[in-house]
């Protein structure tokens, strides 16, 4: 069993003795801790709570609602939901936080609790640590019977996200629906299939194919949005009678396409195609993580912009999304994050201005593909020793290739003229994860092998 605390929330498998899986006591330690934190932060005792379709959802969001009404904290459920959803909702209800019941991408045993602030956002740092620190210390305490909280549930409010989206000065229903696509959506059988499909019809779209839209938690495939857990869907569009497909993770905030012939769009393009078309609407900046695919950078500069590059975390993109004002923004594991709406990553956003922009650009999403620059990413990892220092080794790796431009604001990523490669630690094992990236895919993984041999080389020499 697996309990993982971080920044942002509590994550782990279900089962197992408390504070070794996310039991019953963990999940109570932890929302208690939050709704202290909330109550503190904002003075008011209002939280907004929603959740994935996984089949521990019912029985975590009890625990949540009953914990937070015995903080004396007023609970607006939102019942099966998605994470822009809840993000959405939070600042609409004027609450003091949200949480969103769900592992994301992670397997059917997963679930986890996402906390946001009274804005609709990711809490911080800063306020993850606190709220670490109440839990471990059970610094909190319980309202009197005649100041417990209240309970609602509000049912409508994907329909109300929907709307939001259609209200878009960027979204085009009208040439989406003249488009008459034909789409396929895999929504991994949790609430992408409730939103997804009745986005699509509220934009137009009449001919829809529901794969895997049954919201009851059992996963067809593994759920992150990758091509090798693509397989059916790229069988069905590989007959030709679809003019795309669509895939989202269980919470919807990852969003991933499929061609008409069945190969895959890419979900590092999936930002890239979605700021190519903001970008040509509203000219501006651009961020996404040091991960993330060099097209983008590509892009926003053709389209007389700057690109600016953030560490690792969704939180920290928004962050600097603010700093430099950035229009567009996101990670290249397909999630978009349109400032214009709201400051988190929105499959539902992302939907809509996609088809927008495929729908103005007229011709097939493969040719859409083609127009972009093609990059190669190889993602690579390094196991170390618990003894080995990881944060030395990086500094090793740091002033071998000094005289190359470094950013070292989250790891060591090295720019080469048309590659990069980037190293970060683990938080929670002494393992390294490499990426790499280049026009040329040999290339790529060449690199990763270089500097996986470097590495090597530095423990070698560490242990002389």
């Amino acid at each position: 069993m697996s309990l993982i605390k971080s920044i942002s929330g509590i994550r782990g498998t279900i089962g197992g003795k408390a504070g070794e899986g996310l039991t019953p006591v963990d999940v109570v330690k932890f929302t208690a801790a939050y709704g202290a934190w909330v109550i503190e932060q904002t003075n008011n005792p209002k939280v907004v709570i929603g959740r994935d379709a996984r089949i521990s959802g019912d029985m975590i969001s009890r625990l949540v609602s009953a914990t937070l009404q015995g903080m004396g904290i007023h609970v607006i459920d939102l019942g099966l939901s998605t994470t822009p959803t809840v993000e959405f909702a939070v600042p609409l209800e004027k609450a003091g936080g949200g949480i969103i019941l769900t592992a994301s991408h992670n397997p059917i045993q997963w679930n986890a609790l996402k906390l946001l602030n009274s804005v609709g956002e990711f809490i911080s740092d800063q306020e993850g640590k606190a709220i670490l620190e109440k839990a471990e210390s059970e610094s909190f305490s319980f309202a009197e019977v005649k100041k417990l909280g209240s309970y609602i549930q509000i049912n409508d409010y994907i329909d109300r996200h929907i709307q939001h989206v259609l209200n878009l000065e960027l979204v085009d229903a009208a040439a989406i629906k003249a488009r008459n696509f034909k789409i396929v959506v895999d929504g991994v059988n949790s609430t992408g299939g409730i939103a997804i499909p009745k986005l699509l019809r509220a934009l137009g779209v009449t001919e829809i194919e529901e794969m895997f839209c049954t919201p009851d938690g059992h996963f067809p495939h593994n759920p992150e949005p990758l091509p090798e857990n693509l397989r059916d869907i790229s069988k069905k569009l590989e007959k030709g009678s679809f003019d795309l497909g669509i895939v989202v993770d269980p919470d919807v905030d990852r969003l991933a396409f499929v061609n008409e012939d069945g190969s895959t769009f890419g979900e590092e393009y999936t930002l890239v195609a979605v700021a190519d078309y903001v970008l040509s609407k509203t000219p501006g900046n651009t961020v996404s993580n040091l991960s993330s695919t060099r097209a983008l950078r590509d892009v926003t500069e053709k389209r007389g912009g700057k690109y600016t590059a953030a560490a690792v975390g969704e939180v920290n993109v928004v962050n600097q999304m603010k700093a430099v004002n950035a229009v567009i923004g996101g990670e290249g594991n397909g999630g978009i994050i349109y400032p214009a709406s709201h400051n988190g990553r929105d499959a539902l956003v992302g939907v809509a201005l996609f088809l927008t922009h495929l729908a103005n650009f007229g011709k097939s999403i493969s040719m859409l593909r083609a127009t972009y620059p093609n990059y190669h990413i190889s993602k690579n990892k390094i196991e170390l020793t618990p003894e080995i220092n990881v944060d030395k080794i990086l500094l090793e790796i740091k002033d071998k290739y000094k005289k190359h431009p470094i950013n070292d604001i989250d790891g060591v990523k090295i720019e080469f003229e048309k590659e990069w490669v980037h190293l970060r630690k683990s938080n929670t094992e002494p393992i390294i994860r490499i990426y790499s990236e280049s026009e040329s895919e040999a290339t790529a993984e060449h690199l990763a092998k270089k500097i996986m041999q470097d590495i090597k080389e530095v423990v070698s020499a560490s242990l002389i």
